[in-house]
């Protein structure tokens, strides 16, 4: 299969561009902001319409800005070492995912010292959300004919442009699948399933961890690093530490929650 043409460019006026890419990020937005208007409304959090307008405003930056610089710093810090006009090019793609759950992670503290609620809430929130932004993003990564996936004799393996020719599996798609409707539809399963605070975050945590660890073996790793030890890749090396620890603190919350549960 030959990789569709899509102008990775939607719409121009005069020599303002609009990429898909970034239209990804704003529609991601728009549908969080929705989520956590509903998700207020449902467990009656003490936030107005602009507080929720603010939060997405705190989440969007913390995105943008923890997933480039966690980009350039995980993953290719001598180029842009070398080409510092580079580091503001993000319609060209480079985020990192955990720059920009760090990101999150630093904003929602601020956010949640500002308006004194409670930490665990508001990141309970933002990993509902989370799985649509990721989703959309590797939408948009397909769209620029990025980040695809390793040489590959599947029927649905694509020769994407700017690559050497060789069918490669579309690993973009395989995450847009699994990090994104898959994995919304589980952490919002377990938000309603668990009344322990924390439950929704570390089952973000844990499923990223999984379904991103199980791509990489399909995706092309990085030109700039390739395979630690010939075997797992950088973005695998970050994962399996984030499948472990939230496993884990699932577990520990629920047990916790249902013993006071019988307690009572």
């Amino acid at each position: 299969m030959h990789f569709p043409t899509i102008d990775p460019v939607f719409l121009s006026i005069g020599p303002l561009q609009f990429r898909w890419y970034g239209l990804m990020y704003v529609i991601s937005f728009l549908i969080t902001y929705v989520l956590i208007r509903s998700e207020v409304s449902r467990k009656k959090i003490p936030l107005t319409t602009d507080d929720i307008a603010d939060l997405v405003f705190y989440g969007a930056m913390g995105v943008v800005l923890g997933g480039r610089f966690g980009y350039i710093l995980f993953y290719n810090l001598g180029f842009y070492l070398n080409n510092p006009l580079k580091l503001f090019a993000v319609w060209e793609g480079g985020m990192s995912f955990h720059g920009g759950a760090l990101g999150v992670l630093l904003a929602f503290v601020l956010y949640a010292r500002r308006k004194k609620l409670p930490f665990p809430t508001l990141m309970d929130m933002a990993s509902l959300c989370a799985p649509v932004g990721l989703g959309l993003g590797r939408i948009g990564n397909f769209i620029n004919g990025e980040l695809y996936g390793r040489p590959t004799s599947v029927a649905w393996g694509m020769i994407f442009p700017g690559g050497d020719g060789l069918p490669r599996h579309p690993s973009q798609l395989y995450e847009a699948f699994l990090e994104g409707l898959i994995l919304f539809f589980i952490v919002r399963f377990m938000s309603r399933l668990s009344l322990a605070a924390g439950v929704p975050t570390w089952t973000f945590i844990a499923g990223y961890g999984l379904f991103r660890f199980i791509v990489e073996f399909f995706r092309q790793p990085d030109a700039q690093m390739g395979l630690f030890f010939g075997l797992i890749s950088m973005g695998q090396m970050l994962s399996l530490p984030m499948f472990l620890l939230g496993s884990c603190m699932v577990l520990r919350l629920t047990v916790t929650c249902n013993s006071g549960l019988k307690k009572s």
